[in-house]
């Protein structure tokens, strides 16, 4: 699949954070909801004083509602009159037409071979919560789940170590129509903080829908005791969906970062990344 930018183009990289509580999620959407893409394309349309053109934004992982983003990347094609024209103001004055939940950080011209969402070859994920009896910092509420149990981070970063590498999260995953639940988990960590709050790291080359927020629900039901740290690796070889695991609120959950090859590897990662996977011995039917 071809993914040239057209004759008279430019492919921009944006850096983007926002607080996910007022939005239902990044990718807009026909029912008119707001969301941090809709936002973002309105205010370039502004702007760039465009009209009713849109040029629309491909992001590196589209994060569901209530989900929040420290290191959102994204890609819009221009037309190089206008980035021309508008570049050297451009990051000023989307500042200044965007609502407050949502910065655009930077706007420069991407590598040849850039997609913000194929190009990428790891999402880092933190997870935050607390187990402090009296609950949530009243300013961390909107980042921070509580959770009424004390938690073992022992207990869950044993059970975390089963879940790492390449498997099938398809137990851990909302199914979707022709998409593959085939992922490579590279980190899965927590720790716990000198304030009491645990975060968990989570790092893949990609992640299915709903999979950090389940595995998060798997973890701290061993952390609390409700389940013995083998279990959310048998949940795993399971391949299906369990009752039990349970998938948290959105409120606790930040992208972090994207991570990227060398820019001379970026259009082999493009092509690579659109390959359907299967696992190594599968077989093709």
């Amino acid at each position: 699949m071809s993914d040239e930018v057209a004759d008279g183009f430019v492919r921009l990289r944006l850096d983007v954070s926002y607080d996910g509580r007022d939005f239902s999620g990044w990718a807009k959407q026909a029912s008119g909801r707001r969301t941090v893409q809709g936002e973002i394309e309105d205010a370039l349309r502004t702007v760039t004083r465009s009209g009713d053109v849109t040029y629309d934004l491909t992001v590196a992982g589209r994060t569901d509602s209530g989900v929040h983003a420290r290191g959102q990347v994204a890609h819009v094609d221009l037309p190089s009159e206008v980035w021309g024209e508008h570049r050297e103001k451009l990051l000023k004055r989307l500042a200044g037409r965007l609502p407050k939940d949502v910065r655009v950080w930077s706007v420069a011209e991407a590598p040849g071979g850039f997609n913000a969402r194929f190009s990428a070859i790891w999402r880092r994920y933190a997870y935050r919560v607390t187990d402090h009896p009296g609950g949530v910092d009243p300013l961390l509420r909107g980042h921070v789940l509580w959770h009424d149990w004390p938690l073992d981070v022992d207990a869950m970063n044993a059970a975390a170590g089963a879940l790492l590498g390449e498997h099938d999260f398809a137990a851990y995953c909302k199914k979707r129509e022709g998409a593959t639940t085939i992922r490579t988990l590279q980190e899965l960590s927590l720790v716990r903080g000198e304030d009491g709050v645990v975060t968990a790291t989570v790092r893949a080359d990609a992640f299915c829908h709903n999979m950090v927020r389940s595995l998060i629900g798997a973890l701290l039901f061993v952390g609390d005791g409700h389940r013995p740290s083998d279990w959310p690796g048998k949940v795993l070889a399971a391949g299906v969906r369990d009752s039990a695991v349970h998938v948290v609120r959105p409120h606790g959950l930040t992208l972090e970062e994207v991570g990227y090859p060398a820019d001379e590897l970026l259009a082999a990662r493009n092509l690579e990344a659109r390959n359907k996977r299967t696992l190594p011995g599968a077989g093709c039917c």
